[in-house]
């Protein structure tokens, strides 16, 4: 009985660790699967849209004919897209953040509340392109200009600031906030001193993460009508804009009607990546200096 029983186990025993190889062997083959597309994409972006970039089409106005294509004013208004974007969703998602971990009351209302920020991060991007027509849009009678365009960007991106920004303040050690307790701070004072400065590193994180995804999005800037073509340079958040994904998805549009609008719109996702490269990179050193401090 004891020699069935050992064996049993060990084949219970053996089931796993096949069932184990197999599962890594599937995982590994779906990561290389997932690296061999990405490679062949981005190998055809840029054998398309290499050579079509230069200083005439980076600093050069938009325009009907292709050989005189030019994405400054995408790339201004991408630049202005941030400067309302950023800041909102900091100050809003931070702020939210604080409240419900430091403040709030844990109960059924803090519950539904915290559930439904989450859910609201799943929501499809269009859904928050048509709420930024209706509100921003319609109702404020504030057009297509970047402060709708940043404030309907900022709804889509505003649960995942929330959401990083309450994990990097549950993961602020108990022990810091009591000792400041102790020594006769106020409870302001010691979110603003002590569990802010702390969790900074990964509030970042989720900045970094919103900014980026607003940059790429095109869905919600489609709904609220920003143009394809867009003549003047925006110079505020009042100007009309158009930014670089609405341009790729006009060109690849119109790749249909003749290859040379293929070519742009591949020379314009290359400017696109350099500049979410940049900005990730900052962010990221400027994320482990503060992780480096506090």
């Amino acid at each position: 009985m004891k020699y069935v029983h050992t064996a049993q186990v060990q084949n219970k025993l053996n089931m796993r660790l096949i069932k184990n190889n197999i599962s890594k062997i599937i995982f590994f083959l779906s990561t290389i699967f997932g690296l061999i597309m990405l490679g062949i994409l981005i190998a055809r972006v840029l054998i398309q849209g290499i050579d079509w970039i230069n200083m005439d089409f980076i600093t050069g106005k938009l325009s009907t004919q292709a050989d005189k294509a030019g994405i400054m004013g995408a790339i201004l208004g991408t630049f202005w897209l941030m400067v309302v974007v950023a800041p909102v969703t900091m100050f809003l998602g931070v702020g939210t953040a604080i409240y419900l971990e430091l403040y709030a009351k844990k109960g059924r209302l803090q519950a539904i509340i915290q559930t439904n920020i989450s859910n609201l991060a799943g929501v499809p991007s269009i859904v928050y392109g048509i709420l930024g027509l209706t509100i921003f849009v319609r109702a404020m009678e504030l057009g297509n200009i970047v402060l709708a365009g940043g404030l309907t960007m900022s709804l889509l991106v505003l649960p995942i600031v929330v959401v990083a920004s309450q994990e990097a303040i549950r993961s602020v050690p108990q022990h810091l906030s009591e000792a400041s307790y102790g020594m006769g701070a106020t409870k302001w004072q010691t979110i603003k001193n002590i569990i802010l400065p702390a969790a900074l590193p990964g509030i970042l994180t989720g900045a970094i993460l919103s900014l980026s995804r607003a940059i790429g999005e095109t869905a919600p800037l489609v709904v609220i009508g920003i143009p394809a073509l867009l003549i003047p340079f925006p110079g505020g958040i009042t100007d009309r804009f158009t930014v670089l994904p609405m341009q790729i998805y006009y060109w690849t549009l119109d790749s249909s009607l003749t290859a040379e609008y293929a070519n742009l719109a591949a020379a314009t996702i290359i400017v696109l990546l350099f500049v979410l490269l940049i900005l990730n990179s900052a962010a990221v050193i400027i994320r482990n200096k503060f992780q480096k401090r506090f």
